[in-house]
Parts: C-alpha cells; sequence; structure tokens
C-alpha cells in the first residue's frame, strides 16, 4: 500500500496544476482530510482558506474527494454525489478496476439447486428475478449448480434495473509506480 505520505504529495502535485484552471479568488486549494480505505487513500481537499479556518463561507461544494489507489498511486475524482450516495469503492472496483460484482442470488441458488433440485432452485430465481425467461433461469442454475458464478448477462437480469444516470469516477493520473 503507498504510504499516506505519498499519497499527500500525489494529490498536493495535481492540486497544484489545477489551481491554474480555477478562479483566481479560489487559486488556493489544500489538502483537509485524508482517509484510509481497503482501495487506497481517499484526500479530502478545499481551499486552503477554509482548510485554515474552516470558514463555510470558503468553502467549495459539489466536488468530491480524490482517490489515490492504494498499489499504484493513480488519481481518481469521487464525485461528491457518489461519495455521499453510492457505494463508491464498489463502483471504483467495477469501473476502474474491472472487478466482476457477485450476484447475491447465486449463494442461495447454488444452496437450492444442490438440496432441493434444479426445478426448486429456477422457481426461486424466477421468483427472485422475473426478468429471467425459463431458459435464462435453467442456464442460470446450471452455472452456478457447481460453484461458478453465473454469466453476467444473466446475472444483471436479476437485479433491479437502474432508474437513474450512473455517477463514474475519473481518472486524473495514471500509475506513479
Amino acid at each position: 500500500m503507498i504510504a499516506k505520505e505519498r499519497a499527500v504529495k500525489l494529490v498536493e502535485a495535481l492540486l497544484a496544476e489545477e489551481r491554474l484552471t480555477w478562479p483566481a479568488p479560489v487559486r488556493e486549494l489544500a489538502i483537509c482530510d485524508v482517509e484510509e480505505h481497503a482501495v487506497g487513500w481517499l484526500v479530502f481537499w478545499n481551499s486552503a482558506e477554509y482548510a485554515r479556518t474552516g470558514a463555510m463561507g470558503a468553502r467549495l461544494v459539489g466536488s468530491g474527494p480524490y482517490l489515490v489507489d492504494g498499489s499504484d498511486g493513480s488519481i481518481y475524482h469521487v464525485p461528491a454525489v457518489t461519495w455521499l450516495t453510492e457505494d463508491w469503492q464498489e463502483l471504483y472496483l467495477r469501473q476502474i478496476k474491472g472487478v466482476r460484482r457477485l450476484d447475491p442470488l447465486a449463494a442461495s441458488v447454488r444452496s437450492l439447486a444442490n438440496s432441493a433440485g434444479a426445478v426448486a432452485a429456477m422457481t426461486h430465481l424466477r421468483k427472485q428475478a422475473p426478468r429471467l425467461s425459463p431458459s435464462a433461469a435453467k442456464d442460470y442454475v446450471m452455472a452456478v449448480r457447481n460453484g461458478a458464478e453465473p454469466p453476467e448477462e444473466l446475472a444483471r437480469l436479476t437485479r433491479a434495473e437502474q432508474s437513474c444516470v450512473r455517477h463514474f469516477i475519473e481518472t486524473l493520473t495514471g500509475p506513479v509506480l
């Protein structure tokens, strides 16, 4: 894991570059807080005046923290709305690292298939995920019965449909190691 001090220096260097693009009254940016997480360091930044005084009138609102990846030092912007309302770490792992989300139904379907049979597992699955056709439910059960994860195209049908726009984590810098 990259050391906290290294993460802070990386973000300070990025802020030094970014300050040139900010409007004149807010050209001084500073780090306010740093939190360690499983995926790296979440670095909160704001105006230097807010960092020094805590004056709410000096606070920059709506930007969100930067994530310094703990393994390679890459820096990502985690939008405030994402950080406050979503599981940003799961989103980061999926979007940036390509880690596939586990299907929460797989374990129960697997257990049911092995104890009560494929038909019982398919019935349970279709009650939980009505968007799966009987044929798709059969394919799902056959895939998970022996311990595998279901194909993503089937697992996607077991999740609630997204009704709102998903937020994205933006890559700011690449690996530094």
